[in-house]
């Protein structure tokens, strides 16, 4: 059994198409096919259900695609330890970030990066809690950075970073006579932007409102912060967003930020990686560096 057979079967369950599965290998769709027929042959098993076209892994495919990676995710350590013992940490880093942490991931992977300047990190932002938490049992990330509360982080660990909280930003004149605090039955009389239902960062806000016999109808939704933001920069719209966003409006007289109180709504916000033993040096580097930082202070930036 060779590594380039289970990157083939990986790469093929990942693409779900001979032919990209292929490109992604930099190889031919035959060359890449008689490897996983080799595969298949040498472990006794049917991996993939062949038709004209692929038409899926085989029960057993499915189970034993998890060995594949977790293999090569094992041999790709390996290979970054080596490399550290004689030259310093290199090799590629993997992080999902969600939405609300995309705007604070930098004050992470900046001193990450410059502790460890031959070490490339990739950052694969608007992905959910789940999805992040799944894509590292299945080794296609190293690491995540995720709403803690209500996730199963079974076999991973959860290094807490800071707990953020939410705040209403709004145009100056759509806050004008009003105070630094807001009720979150005055918040839904302005004119709305909101992440969409389904986001985590939704829920919290839809639960706080629901606990006071309220619903939010927004008239525009988006899965970005950063628009939100924007909207309400044009000074006719009001949106609710992690309080650490607020730093990249940076000066504006077009725009205020309040606290919304009656409840405050806070969530945990925390840094995950694979908890097996020997663990890689990559994520075990950026959780050391994770807990150098005083993440604290991302909550105390104000406009």
């Amino acid at each position: 059994m060779l590594f380039r057979q289970l990157e083939y079967f990986v790469a093929l369950a990942r693409e779900r198409h001979f032919a990209r599965a292929a490109a992604a290998c930099y190889v031919s769709q035959p060359a890449l096919s008689e490897a996983i027929r080799k595969l298949e042959h040498e472990l006794g098993v049917p991996l993939v259900r062949r038709g004209r076209t692929f038409e899926g892994l085989t029960p057993e495919g499915e189970r034993l695609v998890l060995w594949a990676r977790r293999i090569l995710a094992d041999r790709d350590a390996l290979e970054h330890e080596v490399h550290a013992l004689r030259t310093g940490l290199t090799g590629q880093l993997r992080i999902g970030v969600i939405p609300a942490a995309s705007g604070t991931v930098t004050q992470l992977t900046d001193p990450f990066c410059t502790e460890h300047p031959l070490v490339r990190v990739r950052v694969e932002t608007s992905l959910r809690s789940r999805d992040i938490v799944d894509r590292i049992r299945r080794f296609e990330l190293d690491a995540g950075i995720i709403y803690a509360d209500g996730i199963d982080t079974d076999g991973l660990t959860c290094t807490s970073l800071y707990e953020e909280r939410h705040v209403l930003v709004a145009g100056s004149e759509l806050l004008a006579g009003r105070t630094a605090e807001i009720s979150w039955a005055e918040a839904l009389e302005l004119r709305m932007c909101l992440l969409p239902k389904g986001m985590r960062g939704r829920q919290l806000i839809d639960n706080a409102l629901a606990g006071r016999g309220l619903v939010a109808a927004p008239q525009l939704e988006s899965d970005s912060v950063a628009t939100l933001l924007e909207h309400a920069r044009t000074g006719r719209w009001a949106c609710i967003v992690p309080q650490p966003w607020v730093s990249t409006l940076g000066p504006t007289a077009e725009v205020r930020v309040v606290d919304l109180v009656d409840p405050v709504v806070t969530a945990r916000i925390a840094l995950v990686t694979t908890a097996a033993e020997p663990g890689s040096v990559l994520t075990t580097a950026l959780a050391g560096t994770a807990r150098g930082i005083d993440f604290a202070t991302v909550d105390r930036i104000q406009l």
